[in-house]
């Protein structure tokens, strides 16, 4: 059966208040069309047109241009928007689905179960709908003495009696192609709004003698985000589900109510999730890791066996059985080895650290080529910037930089090289040297006597 969809993405969606189209904001890392989109490629739709209007050019953006546009200039109800694709529908046979581009909760398998009972059937319209304890806001679904659909009704038209009625249809369909476009030509706009409503097309299909369907699905898959509170309930869903993806591949998260992982995360087997933690962009995170607590990783690549302890960390990569933390930063561009130890309060940025490399604390090393197997002593810094413009350092293998020391770069510190304690390097130490940069030791006697500095202790 030839599989096609038309997606609903004109909408303004003004109770966003925002300056973006309500569809490209983002849910679970992932555009809200995006999820949409994903739904449809797994349910076979292999052509798809969506129906754009309110700030087209960020959803096209989104989307890219192997998909098809048409434009609805006016938002004029469902029906209308739909009415805009028929065009784009005409001489196909098979299926349409007719969905709407805020639902990013409906999933590919869903649509295809719906899709696989709609050809069983041999259907003219399947409807999705689900069951809720409060129906309030939604249209019913009608059905006859045996349970077959007869129609939906909008809740602004509903009797009291309809209104008790607790399934409630969803903006998604999925249509006979020439029946809908048979629906379309007929629909008018005869209601207070002057609006088209596609539920006229499933009336009308039904008036005409063809049979109507219902596939009932948890509540949640048919949630449209009309507003921020909803975007936050369908993110938390994502979330949820994402989560319990990575659980049930060997990923053990033990606190997923705190966890956030963003749908372009892969995580390996045996890698432990502790709470707080926030997993986003294009992140990899290895086999046998502990990552967190309170630890964000934005489009990192992490190995096997590493530790992050409350540790940030933005588009870089970390080798396998290196530790990270606590409290520690790694900048963009950086690269660390295996096997390093990056302790707590140490910042790195767009600097590459060979393997068996320590830095253990309360360290800055930033625009530097460290080698392996080096000690990057306390309190040391690599003095990059000169005001203008930014100097790298380069630190050789086995080299060893005492505690508070500064690399003012330009500078190399050669292979196996020593920098004392308390220097300020400002020339190559070449190899097998050891540089001391620091004044003579100047010693007083009796000074704190003769000046009266006795420090005495305070009354209680």
């Amino acid at each position: 059966m030839e599989i096609c969809a038309v997606v609903l993405a004109a909408g303004e969606g003004r109770r966003m208040k925002s300056k973006k189209a309500k569809v490209v904001h983002l849910a679970a890392g992932k555009p809200l069309i995006g999820w949409v989109r994903e739904a449809l490629d797994q349910a076979g739709a292999r052509d798809q047109v969506y129906v754009v209007g309110y700030a087209q050019d960020q959803v096209r953006q989104v989307l890219g241009e192997d998909v098809a546009f048409v434009i609805q200039e006016h938002q004029l109800g469902t029906g209308h928007a739909v009415l805009q694709a028929a065009p784009f529908l005409h001489a196909r046979d098979g299926a349409t689905l007719v969905v709407s581009g805020d639902a990013p909760l409906v999933t590919g398998a869903t649509l295809r179960q719906a899709l696989d009972l709609f050809e069983r059937d041999q259907l003219a319209v399947l409807m999705l709908t689900a069951v809720t304890d409060d129906p309030t806001g939604y249209g019913r679904v009608l059905r006859d003495a045996d349970g077959r659909v007869r129609g939906v009704v909008e809740e602004r038209n509903a009797t009291d009696e309809e209104r008790r009625i607790r399934e409630v249809k969803s903006s998604l369909y999925c249509f006979r192609t020439p029946l809908l476009l048979s629906a379309l030509g007929r629909l008018g706009s005869g209601n207070a709004h002057g609006e088209i409503h596609l539920t006229d097309a499933v009336s009308l299909l039904i008036a005409d003698g063809h049979r109507a369907g219902a596939f009932r699905v948890p509540f949640e898959e048919i949630l449209s985000v009309n507003d921020r509170v909803l975007l936050q309930a369908a993110g938390s869903i994502l979330n949820r589900r994402i989560c319990q993806d990575h659980m049930r591949s060997g990923v053990t998260i033990l606190d997923p109510g705190s966890t956030w992982i963003e749908a372009g995360v892969n995580i390996g087997p045996d890698t432990e999730i502790l709470p707080g933690c926030h997993l986003s962009g294009q992140t990899t995170v290895g086999e046998d890791c502990r990552i967190g607590p309170n630890t964000r990783l934005v489009d990192m690549t992490v190995g096997s066996g590493v530790t992050l302890d409350n540790t940030v960390a933005v588009r870089s990569r970390i080798g396998d059985q290196t530790t990270v933390g606590p409290f520690a930063y790694i900048r963009p561009g950086s690269v660390i080895g295996a096997h390093c130890r990056i302790g707590d309060f140490v910042e790195v940025k767009n600097a590459v650290i060979g393997a068996h490399t320590t830095a253990a604390h309360l360290a800055y090393i930033g625009d530097a080529d460290v080698g392996e197997n080096v000690n990057y002593g306390c309190g040391c810094i690599t003095v990059n910037y000169d005001g203008l413009r930014k100097h790298r350092t380069t630190i050789g293998d086995n080299a060893f930089v005492g505690s508070n020391s500064n690399l003012v770069a330009p500078v190399t510190v050669e292979d196996n090289a020593y920098v004392a304690a308390g220097s300020t390097i400002t020339d190559t130490v070449p190899a097998y040297a050891m540089a001391i940069a620091r004044q003579r030791q100047v010693v007083k006697e009796n000074w704190v006597v003769t000046r009266n500095r006795i420090r005495r202790p305070k009354s209680p």
